[in-house]
């Protein structure tokens, strides 16, 4: 923390700045990195001027530019982290291509263990989730993608270590001199009780020997670990670390060492094969028009708009699969910007942590990427990113809006998310209500996009119309939320009372603002589904 913080510079590494650092992109990063970090992703305009030490015009004008972006959305006084901001760590996972090219096997070895598996980078001294595959049962692993955990407490830690540099450890030390209870963690409970250095150095010698690591409740009681590493079969060192993760009544830490480490080895020896015969990635389309984008949000927007971080961040969108480690040049050409900007936007990405220069004058992005809005983002359900969409079709239409999902059954649907409006005679929707699939609107459209569709108009016309079917008085019209693969996983729709809507008016006036709002869900949806299956429900 530096010894003094003006009201227009961030509180954040305590590290001055280089002089060609653009300061609002480091402001933009303090507060995503801040609303990362609150309770939710959301924190008022006010508490995010005191936790970011900027001006309270500077705050205003920066959540003003994120929200243009689509990367927060303001509501009253309150700043909420969007689902699209984490296309930041999608083009870190993506350039990675780890999470691509091993989760299938991570989600299988959950599947035939029962137990959680993870996998993990390292990121300077501690570790973060890149994947995860849970178990959904009462007593269950809380980590999220993106989260950070201090290195000596988890059992990917040691294994991450055996490659650390003597500058490494000392900024290792350093870290645990200056906070001894991790609070600078906030994924972790604050540590109850210190153990002495030597205590993570002998435990990394011994991974280092032994090729395997263990957590006996070092995070939290009952909370156990075991983990191999995953090498890179170019370089040899490790590329990532796989754990299998459990509770004390299930395993101790001595039966995951005896049941499941060797089912793990054998698991990690297959995704060591899967990098090695990878085929390289195939090029990617660069962002579309996105430097002409932020000029024009800036003309539209005027002051209320700051251009340089709208512009810095479009130089993270330039990393991905096709471009993991891409040359000034190269970014310069994919997002449109001068090199000028881009240049700056990189030396300034470097001091934060976000951007590592790579052989041949390129850059590469580094883990500290998924501390912008990742974890938070990671976990959220499908009636979670729909909602602030459901409440604006709401406003827009006046009449009440819902979603719902198919159940189990094939006969049903479920209601799991809606936003009501004040009418005094208005259809009501109970979330985790169930009504018969064909007799209502969201009914048929769910059913219309099953593989073998029983309803093929439904399915051509691309919406479900149903008047007074299910209850006198009641029309309800419905459209389909498609996920990343084009597979309808859930249905939009709006209800009224046949006095106050037409048929016809329903179609002409209403029908253009429900597929307005399926596309803003699956767009959403899209960025949130890259690397992890959202839920439904």
């Amino acid at each position: 923390m530096p010894a003094h913080t003006t009201n227009d510079t961030p509180r954040d590494e305590g590290v001055a700045a280089p002089a060609e650092a653009v300061a609002p992109l480091l402001r933009g990063i303090a507060v995503l990195r801040r609303l990362t970090e609150a309770d939710g992703g959301t924190l008022s305009l006010s508490a995010l001027e005191k936790a970011t030490g900027l001006a309270r015009s500077t705050v205003d004008r920066v959540t003003a530019t994120l929200a243009r972006m689509g990367y927060v959305r303001l509501d009253g006084r309150d700043v909420t982290l969007a689902p699209r901001l984490m296309e930041l760590g999608n083009a870190y996972l993506a350039a990675l291509r780890l999470p691509a090219l091993l989760s299938a096997r991570a989600d299988a070895l959950a599947d035939a263990l029962d137990e959680s598996v993870s996998l993990a980078v390292g990121d300077r001294d501690g570790i973060r989730f890149i994947h995860q595959a849970t178990r959904r049962r009462a007593m269950s692993l809380s980590f999220r993608i993106g989260d950070l955990l201090p290195a000596e407490r988890t059992a990917p830690g040691p294994l991450f270590a055996a490659e650390w540099t003597d500058a490494d450890w000392r900024r290792w030390h350093d870290r645990r001199a200056t906070d001894p209870r991790d609070t600078t963690f906030p994924a972790v409970p604050p540590r109850e009780h210190t153990t002495p250095d030597e205590d993570f150095e002998h435990r990394t010698a011994r991974a280092a020997a032994d090729g395997w690591a263990l957590d006996d409740q070092l995070i939290e009681p009952g909370l156990v670990a075991v983990s191999v590493p995953v090498r890179d079969p170019g370089s040899g060192r490790v590329a990532c670390v796989a754990s299998v993760v459990s509770h004390t009544s299930r395993h101790t830490a001595g039966d995951l060492r005896a049941a499941l480490l060797p089912r793990l080895r054998t698991v990690v020896a297959a995704m060591e094969d899967d990098l090695r015969t990878a085929p390289p990635p195939e090029p990617g389309a660069p962002p579309a028009g996105l430097a002409v984008w932020t000029g024009a949000s800036k003309q539209e927007l005027g002051r209320e708009f700051v251009e340089s971080l709208a512009r810095g961040l479009t130089v993270l969108t330039a990393f991905g699969e096709s471009r993991p480690a891409p040359t000034l040049t190269e970014i310069a050409k994919a997002t449109g910007l001068a090199r000028a900007t881009v240049r700056r936007a990189l030396i300034t990405f470097e001091h934060a942590g976000l951007v590592a220069p790579a052989p041949g004058r390129a850059f590469t992005l580094t883990p500290r990427v998924l501390s912008l809005g990742f974890p938070p983002l990671s976990r959220a359900s499908l009636p979670e990113i729909a909602q602030p969409h459901l409440t604006a079709l709401a406003d827009r239409v006046r009449e009440p809006a819902a979603l719902a999902v198919l159940a189990d059954s094939g006969e049903e649907i479920q209601y799991t998310a809606r936003a009501s409006t004040s009418h005094v005679l208005s259809a009501h929707v109970t979330v985790g209500a169930r009504r018969p699939a064909y007799a209502t609107a969201p009914g048929r459209v769910l059913l219309a996009g099953l593989p073998a569709a029983p309803l093929p108009e439904v399915r051509a016309q691309g919406h479900a119309l149903v008047d007074e079917e299910l209850e006198a008085g009641l029309r309800s019209l419905a459209v389909p939320v498609r996920d990343r693969t084009g597979r309808v996983v859930a249905a939009v729709n709006v209800a009224t009372h046949a006095a106050r809507r037409s048929a016809a008016s329903c179609v002409a006036d209403v029908l253009p603002e429900l597929r307005r709002t399926a596309d803003l869900v699956e767009a959403d949806l899209r960025v949130a589904g890259r690397f992890r299956t959202v839920p439904t429900t």
